[in-house]
């Protein structure tokens, strides 16, 4: 298992490095979409154990993806604010 977090870590690594900036607000759609995923994972998994360990992984993940979610969608938000057409003001 832990092989396979170093891979992924690695693979997520260049996959994410190569993005062009273009891409970066559909990016993070799909990684606000999978943390979604993990939130609802996590919290089922934390439902059903009665290990310490587990439940404390499971918190964990819960907090650390609710972090993403959110954060993501704040910086959606200031990116499309962007995109807005500026008021005139009238003096």
């Amino acid at each position: 298992m832990v092989l396979i977090f170093i891979l992924s870590v690695f693979i997520g690594w260049f996959v994410v490095r190569g993005v062009t900036p273009v891409l970066y607000s559909p990016l993070m759609s799909v990684t606000n979409a999978i943390s979604g995923i993990i939130i609802i994972g996590a919290i089922h998994v934390a439902g059903l154990t009665e290990n310490k360990i587990v439940l404390f992984f499971a918190t964990a993940a819960i907090i650390f993806s609710a972090i993403n979610v959110f954060g993501g969608f704040t910086v959606s938000a200031r990116m499309l604010s962007m995109f807005k057409p500026k008021e005139k003001k009238n003096e």
